[in-house]
């Protein structure tokens, strides 16, 4: 019995399939569109997907079209092609803004781009695509029940993207033995950090290397750049302890501090000078 049941499963998959590829290969426009339909609601996108884009040209100004554009939108989203998904889903809402599905094709967008967005390390493309997506998301829909899900991504990427400043930054910092010019550029970076995201969660940690890094700077001047560079370091600490007044790195950075002043005493001459 078990066998009979095996076979039979068997006969009917390879008349389904047999019955596609007669449709994709020979079928009438109108056959494939209903057998990419057929597909698409029983889940096997990448099928829907090969006959969409066989009719995509026919249906085009027609009203089939906005369905059939939604449809290839959310089978790429299926199939994870992520950054295709997102683009089709943003073709769908600029092309039907009246449609009653241009809610969660907005979403579907931006979640779209979250999902090809990789580690904050690479390239932050995707990532910058969804930031944008999420943030048009909130600011037109302040009601929609996806309002919780949409923040909760956003933060993510927002995180995702200061990680990346400021490890860049970092990075800047820890070659500078190397190149003493990376100095200069990790400065400008924390800098850059600080000023692009307000609030951000490493603000203490992205003062704390920027008056670091500006200490080290002016100690290994030429001189008579020693003493500007040690009055810039002098602020970097100001402002660190003034936004962070019990900071987790005040003993070393009073530590350093001490070290900048000493250092400013021995150059009265050349300042006198």
């Amino acid at each position: 019995m078990k066998k009979l049941v095996y076979l039979f499963a068997m006969f009917l998959m390879l008349t389904s399939c047999g019955e596609y590829q007669n449709v994709l290969n020979k079928g009438s426009v109108e056959d494939q569109y209903k057998m990419a339909v057929k597909m698409y609601e029983a889940n096997k996108y990448g099928k829907a997907l090969r006959l969409f884009e066989k009719i995509t040209t026919s249906y085009r100004g027609k009203p089939q079209m906005e369905r059939i554009q939604y449809m290839v939108a959310n089978s790429n989203f299926n199939e994870k092609n992520y950054s295709l998904a997102g683009y089709y889903f943003n073709r769908f809402t600029q092309n039907y803004p009246k449609s009653s599905k241009k809610e969660e094709a907005d979403f579907l967008s931006a979640l779209s781009y979250y999902k090809a967005a990789p580690r904050f390390s690479l390239d932050p493309t995707d990532t910058n695509k969804a930031l944008e997506a999420f943030q048009t998301f909130i600011d037109s829909y302040p009601n929609s029940s996806r309002m919780e899900e949409a923040n909760k991504y956003y933060k993510e990427l927002r995180y995702k993207l200061e990680k990346k400043s400021f490890e860049i930054a970092k990075t800047y910092y820890r070659t500078a033995d190397y190149d003493s010019r990376n100095y200069k550029a990790a400065i400008v970076a924390f800098d850059n950090l600080l000023e692009d995201y307000l609030g951000t969660q490493f603000k203490e940690e992205a003062l704390y290397y920027r008056f670091k890094a500006a200490h080290d700077f002016a100690l290994k001047s030429t001189r008579r750049r020693r003493v500007e560079r040690i009055k810039e370091a002098e602020k970097a600490y100001d402002k660190l302890i003034r936004n962070f007044p019990k900071s987790q790195f005040l003993d070393e950075s009073n530590q350093m501090l001490s070290v900048l002043r000493k250092e400013k005493e021995q150059l009265q001459p050349v300042i006198k000078s």
